[in-house]
């Protein structure tokens, strides 16, 4: 089994985090040793359970700014890093980037240390360029590509987005395409197994706050890239009787569209941290709508799949690509309000249907992108490196 020092976020919540926490998890439940590396300055309160000492699981770098999107890390973060990679000594690098100043630092880093480096390039992308958003986008995915190209393994989430880096330089020997999963025993619709006392009355305490009507569900980030002011719009001009829309996330557009666009029918129900009541929302849910300009491949919306949900989301990054062939309902990123409009009636008055969207929206998660799928698939890429020399 390998030692493997992760590279990545345990804060703020995004994405990212969600990413790097479930692969570590499932990688030692598999054998291997994981150090775990993150940004987080000494002597806050969330540094009080790790340390830079060498039999702590987990090793903290110093940071000047940190946000979901990116990280700048303090001057002496590249030196403590290397002291951390030379005591530690592991076999593989893995770096679940975290659009950071270090990013382009770590092949030169690892190459003098002697250890492969495997990076995870999470930025969202619409390949299409259709907008404003999806073009910014485009400039972070140039930025990085020759960084990307000194890397050993470049995983990314689906073959749209190793098109974008391979037409930027990034050679196709280096990249792989391994897709995001979710533990679908955790991620399930409720009644396909036992819940225990605690989830049971997390599921009653998110029942009687969102009340009786059906629910339609965003989950994520309440910013520019997530488009969640189409959704808005849209909800407002139809107002479906007998059902709710529920937004769970924060982020910088939250106090303004919460200002523009409260009524009875929206709950903001905001940031949330505890994992079963996430869970328990996502199976409260019948619809989940991911309306985004740019994504990579949204781990909220295989959670939704995974739950049962009928799930609608735009053609952005990889998740069209999910929902391809009948899984679910895809968006154009352009116009998406005046889409909604059409479409949040029928799914109002097709219960049926939503049911059926929600079953094949589980099989193909089952099918394609369960965690176990995953792990299989970084073991196997980990097998290569260690066993096979890296080009230079």
């Amino acid at each position: 089994m390998a030692h493997i020092a992760w590279l990545g976020k345990k804060s703020p919540f995004c994405g990212n985090v969600t990413y790097g926490l479930s692969t570590t998890e499932a990688l030692r439940r598999r054998g291997h040793q994981t150090s775990f590396i993150h940004f987080d300055n000494p002597g806050s309160p969330a540094s009080s359970t790790t340390s830079l000492l060498a039999n702590d699981p987990d090793v903290s770098l110093p940071y000047l700014v940190k946000s979901q999107v990116y990280t700048i890390p303090s001057p002496r973060a590249q030196r403590e890093l290397r002291e951390s990679l030379e005591r530690l000594r592991p076999d593989l690098v893995h770096a679940s980037l975290t659009l950071s100043p270090l990013d382009f630092r770590l092949p030169e880093l690892c190459q003098q240390l002697g250890v492969p480096l495997v990076a995870t390039f999470h930025p969202a992308f619409d390949a299409g360029l259709r907008n404003l958003t999806a073009g910014t986008q485009q400039l972070t995915y140039q930025l990085y590509a020759p960084a990307l190209a000194r890397y050993d393994r470049v995983i990314v989430f689906s073959e749209l987005q190793a098109d974008v880096l391979a037409r930027l330089g990034v050679s196709e020997d280096r990249l792989a395409v391994i897709p995001n999963g979710v533990d679908q025993q955790l991620w399930a619709p409720p009644c396909s197994m036992p819940a225990a006392p605690r989830t049971d009355a997390i599921r009653c305490q998110v029942e009687e706050r969102l009340g009786k009507e059906r629910i339609f569900l965003y989950m994520g980030r309440v910013s520019t890239e997530k488009n969640v002011e189409a959704l808005l719009k849209a909800w407002k001009l139809v107002n479906p009787p007998g059902c709710r829309l529920v937004i769970v996330g924060d982020g910088p557009l939250r106090t303004t569209l919460q200002n523009a666009h409260g009524n009875n029918s929206v709950i903001w129900w905001g940031y949330e941290s505890d994992l079963e009541t996430r869970v328990a929302l996502m199976q409260a849910a019948e619809v989940f709508v991911l309306p985004s300009l740019v994504e990579g491949l949204s781990l909220a919306l295989l959670e939704a799949m995974a739950s049962g949900c009928a799930c609608v989301a735009t053609d952005a990054g990889a998740d069209g690509e999910v929902l391809a062939d009948g899984a679910g309902i895809v968006l154009s990123t352009q116009g998406v309000t005046t889409q909604l409009r059409t479409l949040l009636p029928v799914l109002r008055d097709q219960p049926v249907l939503t049911a059926e969207l929600g079953q094949r929206a589980r099989q193909r998660v089952m099918e394609r992108y369960t965690l176990n799928r995953n792990i299989d698939a970084l073991e196997q890429l980990y097998r290569g490196l260690l066993v096979t020399p890296v080009a230079a």
